[in-house]
């Protein structure tokens, strides 16, 4: 079968798209799964003011951007309404849609259809209906994944808790408040409440040294790991878990997670507002029985075989076909 010959547009100046991110999970989806995919010949452009997409024409079957934002993306990508190859888009915060002015952009880039790890019913709640939306969990390289420590070896008497969270005091909650749909409160408020307790270690996004590929062995460190998002599942879910860690996952109908396919008891334990305390303290009472490991195992073996960054490539590649086969 024909390759489908992809032309990546991003700009360089954009910290994710470099090995040496905080977080490297975007870089190796774009750069590294995508590049290495049976069905693609990947070509990447980077480009930061202007780039001249009519010297695409007739090269390329599809034109993927890094959003529909100048902040990844060029300002400007010249030439692009007289050119009819398919432009598909990821796309970040759905929230900031408005304040951000992202929608404009998907006239002034064209754009055919968005993709992302975002739920389709939060994408379209800032996004109008007619707006094409595909579901796509990247961010976990497989090859970072691989001999993990032994769950037996790991820390058992805390429960890790990383990445941003809000303040409690008063005089911040008042100032978040005015952020609106940006409110820290609105998106990590269980995050917020689990790191109150004792026995929860908890690190905030920048404020240790497990960051750019390192990260999994911070999680490869504990037996139990929090993923909690009150708005959409995030990452963090699915990379707990891929390291082996029994993972506590903020699951509700309102942040509607249950999309991952994770099952409670099974693979993971599902957590909320009103039962969180409960279900944390369950593993803290008695976190030698051997059901956390077995949940943890399953875990991982879910991740593995449905949300790595190359099942993610191949929804990806599944939804080029539908616009570059007749």
């Amino acid at each position: 079968m024909k390759k489908i010959k992809t032309a990546f547009i991003y700009k360089p100046s954009n910290p994710y798209m470099s090995k040496t991110a905080w977080a490297t999970t975007y870089y190796h989806f774009f750069m590294n799964a995508l590049n290495r995919h049976a069905d693609l010949d990947m070509a990447y452009f980077p480009a930061e003011k202007k780039f001249d997409v009519s010297k695409l024409r007739d090269k390329f079957d599809i034109i993927l951007l890094w959003e529909n934002h100048p902040w990844g993306s060029p300002d400007e990508l010249s030439g692009i309404q007289n050119l009819d190859i398919p432009v598909i888009c990821r796309i970040n915060d759905a929230h900031d849609a408005k304040i951000k002015g992202k929608i404009g952009y998907h006239e002034k880039y064209k754009i055919d259809h968005y993709f992302g790890y975002l739920p389709e019913r939060f994408f379209h709640k800032y996004y109008p209906k007619n707006f094409k939306y595909k579901v796509i969990f990247y961010g976990v390289e497989s090859k970072l994944y691989e001999n993990l420590t032994p769950y037996s070896k790991r820390i058992k008497k805390k429960i890790l808790c990383s990445g941003a969270a809000a303040s409690t005091k008063f005089s911040s909650r008042l100032r978040d408040i005015i952020r609106g749909d940006r409110s820290l409160w609105k998106h990590y408020k269980l995050r917020t409440k689990c790191i109150e307790l004792p026995y929860v270690d908890y690190t905030s996004t920048l404020q240790h040294e497990f960051i750019n590929d390192k990260y999994p062995l911070l999680l490869m460190k504990y037996c139990t790991s929090i993923a909690a998002h009150s708005l959409y599942p995030v990452i963090k879910y699915w990379e707990s878990t891929a390291a082996g860690c029994l993972t506590f996952m903020e699951v509700t109908e309102k942040n509607q997670a249950k999309i991952l396919g994770f099952e409670d008891g099974k693979n993971a334990i599902f957590i909320n507002e009103k039962n969180y305390e409960e279900k944390l303290s369950e593993f803290i009472s008695d976190p030698k029985n051997t059901k956390w490991s077995e949940i943890a195992e399953n875990g991982r073996k879910y991740t593995m075989n449905n949300l790595t960054n190359d099942n993610a490539a191949n929804s990806l590649v599944n939804l080029f076909k539908e616009y570059t086969i007749n």
